[in-house]
């Protein structure tokens, strides 16, 4: 199970009794969860059955376990108040020597690999504690915004246990602050705002999204009047249409006008920061300690102070009510025009230069934009977004291929949700990794569309070590293959090659295709060397810290 906050219902349809698949399968509904992603195994099939017989309950099977992660992910970071959810397979007590194992009689081993990476887990051995403990790690998912882990043997899945405890909601909000030192804290921020005048700004970062405090955040914007940018994993957090919306911010890979003025506030707001490498443009943020007040969900952090338990989902309400609106005309405030014009350039060839403000021209409101870790990231990071859009990235672990199977979870999300279109942005190299998952959006009737970036490889990892390596060399397929994967062409899928700028500004222009009513493949043809601005200016950061090693 995979984030996020959530805001419960509670319709209970099981009696005084229930199965502990029906427990567990009624928390996830009270939690807004429709469809659940995975791969059928001999040992989940009766539990499988459950969720096929579910009236508010959809199963998605993937062509694989990583892909089904992967859609969870994205389902869950479209569908905000919700979870994402996967069942894999298996597990038995008996030491027989079984097929989905090593043959040595560890059926306690994935439960034990799983424990490395999530924060919560429970192995249901006992009916007379599982609905506690579902309910303990389901919390713990949501308050905590990161996995979790639940075994449910295959001879516990009919088990019946008392249906009561569905009658009371999860307690998922946050605990509330210690009021006295919450009192001290927001006493300190207001006085450190105060002597900085209108020499502060906000910077929003990947845990404003995270957990959940969009909303609050941009409401302290509004009311300050305070200037806002994004670090790259806060992009879209606050609307960027937003007229004080000036730009990302991440170190020296920022634009110059967006760099001097963050590094030059008197103080900095940062909201739910996440201090990676990509994000800090290789730790090259010059922002001091002594200029900053951190927000984070369970401590805040005033220059050198730390105040523990102190957590910006209710601390950001109380300090948007202590803040005195700021009365100075909206066009005094100096601001950098967040905005990107499409290049000029002298030739037909589709650029990184020219490709993606160009791209920028096609966003709508409402939009899922979704970017692989590479050339496809650092492209669109720089587009200014419209209001209401959800970019999508996988900006720390940077496994590439998350995009695809994430895109099926958005895209089943936000047909849920009556959002209009998702949108894919991958590389040639990254979708060989989990293409198969084209043909479950086919199968499932969701309709992305997706642009595969074809330049013959692994771009972003040429400029990061040596461009000619073959080992950056992909096979070369000829072409996608929506039909054979049980699309109809020019009915249910659509596939285009485009060579040329004049080629795919006619494709963008398409009242039929910006509709996105079918799934649609773009293959943009690019030079194999070229890459967007900032990653050339990674790159050439990364290069020079290797030298002076």
């Amino acid at each position: 199970m995979l984030q996020s906050q959530a805001q419960q219902t509670v319709e209970v349809s099981v009696g005084r009794v229930c199965t502990i698949a029906e427990y567990l399968l009624e928390r996830l509904v009270q939690l807004n969860v429709t469809s659940i992603f995975g791969v059928p195994g001999d040992f989940n099939l009766a539990f499988l059955d459950y969720i096929e017989s579910h009236s508010k309950l959809g199963w998605v099977g993937n062509c694989n376990e990583l892909n089904a992660a992967y859609a969870a992910d994205g389902y869950a970071r479209v569908k905000e108040g919700s979870i994402g959810v996967v069942v894999t397979t298996f597990g038995q007590k008996n030491k027989l020597v079984l097929h989905h194992t090593f043959g040595d009689g560890r059926y306690d081993m994935y439960f034990k690999a799983a424990q490395q990476v999530v924060i919560s887990h429970a192995s249901l051995q006992d009916k007379a504690t599982a609905a506690a403990e579902i309910d303990r790690v389901i919390t713990d998912c949501v308050l905590m915004a990161r996995p979790v882990y639940l075994v449910l043997p295959t001879d516990l899945v009919s088990a019946q246990i008392p249906a009561e405890r569905l009658q009371t909601p999860l307690n998922t909000e946050p605990p509330q602050n210690d009021p006295e030192t919450e009192s001290v804290v927001l006493d300190e921020i207001v006085k450190l705002i105060e002597e900085a005048e209108r020499g502060v700004i906000i910077l929003v970062d990947a845990c404003s999204i995270r957990r959940n405090v969009k909303d609050e955040v941009f409401e302290f914007a509004k009311k300050t009047r305070f200037p806002v940018y994004s670090t790259p994993m806060g992009k879209t957090a606050i609307p960027e249409d937003y007229e004080l919306h000036g730009g990302i911010y991440a170190g020296v890979t920022s634009r110059p006008e967006v760099k001097a003025k963050v590094e030059s506030a008197k103080l900095i707001i940062s909201v739910g920061g996440l201090k990676t490498n990509f994000n800090t443009g290789n730790f090259t943020n010059k922002i001091s300690p002594a200029q900053t007040v951190e927000l984070h969900s369970d401590h805040t952090r005033i220059r050198l102070a730390t105040y523990h338990g102190i957590g910006m989902k209710h601390l950001l309400p109380k300090l948007t009510e202590r803040m005195q609106p700021f009365k100075e005309d909206v066009k005094a405030i100096d601001v950098p025009e967040f905005t990107l014009p499409v290049s000029q350039e002298d030739n037909d060839k589709i650029s990184h230069l020219w490709l993606w403000p160009r791209l920028g021209q096609f966003f709508k409101k409402g939009d899922i934009i979704v970017a692989e870790a590479g050339t496809a990231y650092f492209g669109a990071l720089e587009i200014p977004m419209p209001g209401g859009s959800v970019f999508m990235s996988q900006f720390l672990w940077c496994s590439i291929g998350w995009t695809v199977g994430s895109t099926l979870g958005a895209a089943i999300a936000a047909r849920d949700m009556g959002l209009p279109r998702v949108i894919l942005f991958v590389g040639d190299g990254s979708i060989q990794m989990t293409a198969q998952e084209l043909s479950t959006m086919i199968r499932y009737g969701v309709k992305p569309i997706i642009f595969v970036l074809k330049n013959n490889g692994y771009t972003a990892e040429r400029y990061l070590h040596d461009e000619n390596a073959q080992y950056n060399d992909i096979a070369t397929w000829q072409g996608f293959f929506l039909p054979p994967m049980g699309g109809t062409e020019g009915e249910t899928c659509q596939s285009y090659t485009v060579r040329t700028k004049n080629e795919l500004s006619q494709l963008l222009d398409n009242v039929e295709f910006a509709k996105a009513e079918k799934i649609q493949l773009v293959e943009p043809l690019m030079d194999t060397h070229d890459a967007p601005r900032v990653l050339k200016v990674l790159a050439a950061l990364l290069k020079k810290a290797k030298l002076e090693e």
